[in-house]
């Protein structure tokens, strides 16, 4: 996993401090939030063809470990 993470920067100078693919000004969220609209990884890598696989999933697996330290409000379902 920290060889995966070791893909993204964080720098208060670009992007606004949002975290990055590393030599890149490509948003983790961006990637995310294409992979959950159901984009297959091969697509995105022909949109972004500087890209690597490694990059996508180093942006999930940034995803993951944001998830065990931020909580983000989802309606509940109704119990029937």
């Amino acid at each position: 996993m920290n060889e995966l993470l070791s893909r993204i920067s964080v720098n208060p100078n670009v992007c606004f401090g949002k975290p990055c693919i590393k030599g890149t000004r490509i948003w983790v969220s961006l990637l995310l939030d294409m992979l959950a609209d159901g984009m297959a990884i091969g697509d995105i890598l022909q949109e972004y063809p500087h890209l690597k696989r490694e990059d996508l999933l180093a942006a999930m697996a940034y995803g993951a470990e944001m998830s065990r330290e931020r909580y983000v409000d989802v309606s509940m379902e109704a119990l029937a």
